[in-house]
């Protein structure tokens, strides 16, 4: 691997957390980051990371193994919060020895991060808002990922540049904070390294890979697209706690009306609770993406995707788009005088 010293002083501290040699991390995309895809950007230097999702701990206990078959370096799980069998996937995490464990989709239930420590694993959350961010740090969580709408998948409603700007200067010092939404280009991660950041997640960059598993059609979908075609779903109801979604625009963001509608009559039957209905909305996302990740139907499944999907323009193996991240940023710090 080629060196670049600049951009590497400035990724000191989020490389020692992570224990890898680029403080890049591949965002979890559910039916994308899998073994094949984490494992070949773990190998290239970054930090890959499962999405268990929806996985059943038998599924996450397979998928984990199957990782650790393709690569000795050092990968993350990520699971949703509001998993039913979410302490039982911890423990599936324990056994396996994983060292960082992230908790994506809300705030984290009373114990889980305590359950996570407890095994000797480091634990990351997502932090919308300083003030929430302050309070995961105080609540024992090792590190922040900073997310914004520009991203694919499950988004907050502002944009990465401003919680930036609202964050890194309060916690970045003191703190592991990782940047992520819209970045697809190295001169990006400077910039937000000089800001302080630890690190950046990346997942749109990645997508198309090479190595991912991702169907031909779904790959095409994204070398087609413009960032202005990467839309947020519409909320229905507003009792309804759906988390806005971005991806392309389909027949799917339609059918994910329809269910928004479907739901939310459940909801006024009483025949599901507010937890539930959003569980339903979590498997209606999961089952629409594997449509279009796995069996390609890009026109009825969900193509997540963030607006960086415009700078997506061909299959490049993670190595590649790996160093071409690194070169990126080095030459921006060098043509500033940075770090």
């Amino acid at each position: 691997m080629a060196a670049y010293p600049k951009t590497s002083a400035l990724m000191a501290r989020g490389c020692e957390f992570l224990g890898s040699e680029y403080a890049i991390l591949c965002g979890a995309m559910s039916w994308v980051s899998e073994r094949n895809l984490v494992s070949a950007i773990s190998n290239a230097g970054g930090f890959g990371v499962i999405a268990c999702g929806a996985m059943t701990p038998e599924l996450l206990d397979a998928e984990i193994a199957g990782t650790k078959s393709l690569t000795d370096k050092p990968f993350g799980v990520n699971l949703i919060t509001m998993h039913p069998q979410l302490f039982d996937l911890i423990d599936v995490c324990a056994r396996h020895g994983v060292g960082h464990v992230v908790l994506a989709g809300g705030i984290p239930p009373k114990g889980s991060v305590e359950a996570i420590k407890t095994h000797g694993a480091r634990v990351i959350c997502f932090a919308p808002t300083l003030a929430l961010g302050k309070k995961l740090l105080r609540s024992g969580a090792d590190a922040l990922v900073i997310e914004g709408m520009e991203a694919g998948g499950h988004i907050g409603p502002v944009s990465t540049s401003v919680l930036a700007q609202e964050i890194l200067p309060s916690l970045a010092a003191d703190n592991l904070v990782f940047v992520a939404g819209g970045i697809g280009r190295g001169e990006l991660i400077a910039g937000y390294l000089e800001m302080g950041a630890a690190g950046v997640q990346l997942g749109t960059r990645f997508a198309c890979a090479t190595e991912s598993i991702a169907h031909p059609d779904f790959k095409k979908m994204f070398f087609r697209a413009s960032a202005r075609e990467a839309i947020t779903s519409v909320q229905v109801d507003p009792r309804l706690p759906v988390i806005p979604v971005r991806a392309l625009k389909n027949k799917g963001t339609e059918v994910f009306t329809a269910k928004q509608i479907e739901v939310a009559r459940k909801l006024d039957a009483g025949e599901v609770d507010m937890a539930e209905a959003q569980l339903q909305i979590e498997h209606f996302w999961a089952g629409a993406l594997r449509r279009a990740v796995i069996d390609g139907d890009v026109e009825n499944g969900s193509v997540m995707a963030g607006q960086s999907v415009g700078m997506v323009s061909r299959e490049e193996p993670v190595s590649e788009i790996m160093e071409s991240l690194m070169a990126e940023s080095e030459a921006a710090l060098t043509n500033r005088g940075g770090a």
